[in-house]
């Protein structure tokens, strides 16, 4: 991206916020981004205010099943929220400008806490469907990164991604996790471009890597809102096992009906995470 399309891409995310701000008088400072399968949790928030990504300047469309492409403000747990169900994926052609273009626009409106949601196919042997594993790390094998181009005026060219995901939010979804009585993991998550699945070798060579989740999405958001000082957490769905753990072909349909049978443990651990982050 040139110097003009990043300054340009500012502006845009200062008038996208103007809208999002006159559509409501909330000013939550945590955001959550509902991945695939996660849009149940919405059916839990007090909802002030819904607004279609395509009435917000900027925002990319989006066309994966179970991505329902809003910015929903209210409250979950009693905690002010700004929640954005769906997100853009790099797979389906977007550049990474536009799949970070919301996190932009969360840090704008005031943001300070982003908590990102997933649905992952599980690496590590012990995981099973309809676990939930929260990221301590990752590994970005995407072929890019969100940062690529000119560094926009006040903020740091060389980003330190020593501690990405933040370990006091960290906590409070551990805390979360035993309320809601989810199985519960951590470990580190291995993002790629898609849209294919893995091979069985490639795999292999993840589980070598350290990987224990693999998936298609987040890392993006995470490096920019690190980028824009947010505190960062993650919590992926494990919706199945990776191509040679499984006995079938995988599939999206697949992914979408395990964390249809989770989504009362998924509803009952964003609304108690939040809960927990609202109290004093």
């Amino acid at each position: 991206m040139s110097r003009k399309s990043r300054v340009e891409g500012r502006g845009l995310a200062a008038s996208t916020t103007r809208v999002v701000a006159k559509a409501s008088k909330l000013r939550p400072r945590l955001a959550i981004v509902l991945g695939s399968g996660f849009g149940p949790v919405l059916e839990r928030v007090e909802v002030e205010k819904e607004i279609p990504y395509a009435k917000l300047p900027g925002f990319p469309q989006t066309a994966v099943p179970g991505h329902a492409g809003k910015l929903v403000l209210g409250k979950l747990g009693g905690t002010p929220v700004a929640v954005l169900s769906g997100r853009a994926h790099y797979y389906e052609g977007h550049s990474m400008a536009e799949v970070t273009f919301a996190v932009r626009v969360l840090a704008e409106f005031g943001i300070r806490d982003l908590l990102l949601t997933n649905a992952a196919g599980g690496v590590n042997r012990r995981f099973r469907p309809g676990d939930f594993m929260r990221l301590t790390d990752h590994l970005n094998f995407m072929g890019t990164n969100p940062l690529r181009g000119p560094c926009p005026p006040g903020l740091k060219r060389f980003l330190d991604l020593s501690q990405v995901y933040d370990p006091a939010l960290g906590g409070l979804l551990d805390k979360a996790a035993r309320t809601a009585r989810v199985r519960w993991h951590r470990g580190v998550y291995l993002a790629l471009s898609g849209p294919t699945y893995e091979t069985p070798a490639e795999i292999r060579a993840f589980a070598k890597l350290g990987a224990d989740v693999v998936g298609m999405s987040t890392v993006p958001e995470a490096i920019v809102a690190r980028h824009l000082g947010l505190r960062v957490a993650a919590v992926s769905c494990i919706s199945n096992q990776a191509a040679g753990l499984s006995p079938h072909a995988l599939s999206h349909d697949e992914v979408l009906a395990t964390a249809k049978d989770a989504s009362r443990h998924t509803g009952a651990l964003l609304e108690e995470f939040a809960r927990l982050y609202g109290r004093p």
